[in-house]
């Protein structure tokens, strides 16, 4: 495989969920040749855009390695993870099979096809809560739920195999609050129960939930709910690309953040999605949930230095308009 070319095989593990759907459509925008592995756990046949589609799980070795040498990727992007805070804090064994085991499982199986180039869908849980904002890249890891601390494992393994295997390379991205939709709609999140904090409002804003509940107001924060960094779906898409040139380019394994650098509360949040919508809704302050930061905000030069990345969608209010265009398109198709 030549590592000074820009790949054009990508074979994206969990690319039928919310983001992984988004990078395999960008990837084929860009002309590459993409093939999804997924279990269909969570995700759906029908938001894969480009490509083909394996039906299959992490833990079949056996049909993970078969894939590997017949598709023959020049690289390989990892999605495929739980991702849920309060579930991964209730079931905290379920996110160390999944996320960590699983990487294990895939990263083995890459040894044996001989693919040598990995993006990894990494998450800012790792930070915890971090001791300086933003945080940067070289901060400490220390999660405080199961969910970051099966991502951060799976970092380590990348870290290891690189200092044992010199033909390995890996981009790790970080991501902060993924949000949004794509902007012509074609895809977005559609998930029978979502938690994250936007969906829920403009579902809620839809009547399909009651109410929104709002976990937590004793923060130490400007007004006392936790605060996060929001980013665009298709921007993290962009970066995605950008990762895979600057692996095929012969760059060395790297750790980026991906997000806009500021963030917004959870009562800023729900303010513009009743903005957007035009609509009210019944708000329910409650405790807080077990796992949550206080706040979380990217320290993102890195990733605009190394990797040339340039947003185009970093506005609080266009990522809720992307994401309302979306859940109107569901509730119209649905009966």
């Amino acid at each position: 495989m030549s590592k000074t070319t820009q790949p054009a095989r990508v074979l994206v593990t969990g690319g039928a969920g919310y983001i992984g759907s988004h990078v395999v459509l960008a990837l084929g925008e860009a002309g590459y040749d993409v093939l999804t592995y997924d279990n269909l756990s969570t995700g759906s046949r029908k938001a894969v855009l480009a490509g083909d589609l394996v039906l299959g799980d992490l833990a079949d070795r056996e049909l993970l390695i078969r894939t590997l040498e017949e598709f023959n990727p020049d690289a390989v992007m990892h999605f495929a993870a739980s991702i849920e805070v309060g579930e991964s804090v209730s079931n905290p064994l379920k996110y160390y099979r999944n996320n960590s085991v699983n990487a294990l499982n895939l990263l083995e199986a890459l040894r044996t096809a001989g693919t040598g180039q990995l993006i990894f869908s990494s998450t800012a849980a790792v930070y915890g809560n971090p001791e300086q904002l933003p945080v940067f890249e070289n901060a400490p890891l220390q999660p405080i739920n199961p969910y970051g601390a099966s991502k951060m494992m799976t970092e380590r393994f990348l870290a290891d195999l690189t200092q044992a295997d010199a033909a390995f390379r890996y981009v790790s991205l970080r991501y902060f609050n993924v949000a949004g939709a794509d902007p012509a709609s074609r895809l977005g999140q559609d998930y029978a129960n979502p938690t994250h904090l936007i969906t829920r409002a403009l579902k809620t804003a839809l009547g399909i939930f009651p109410k929104l509940q709002v976990f937590g107001t004793d923060y130490p924060t400007l007004d006392g709910t936790c605060v996060r960094d929001y980013i665009h779906v298709a921007d993290l898409a962009q970066a995605h690309l950008d990762a895979l040139r600057y692996l095929a380019a012969g760059r060395p394994s790297a750790i980026f953040n991906c997000g806009y650098g500021h963030g917004f509360s959870v009562k800023d949040v729900i303010a513009m999605a009743k903005a957007v919508t035009g609509l009210d809704f019944t708000v329910e302050e409650t405790g807080r949930r077990e796992g949550d930061p206080a706040e979380l905000i990217a320290g993102c030069e890195k990733i605009r230095r190394e990797l040339g990345w340039q947003p185009c969608y970093d506005d609080l209010e266009m990522i809720l308009r992307t994401a309302w265009d979306w859940e109107k398109k569901l509730a119209a198709a649905k009966p």
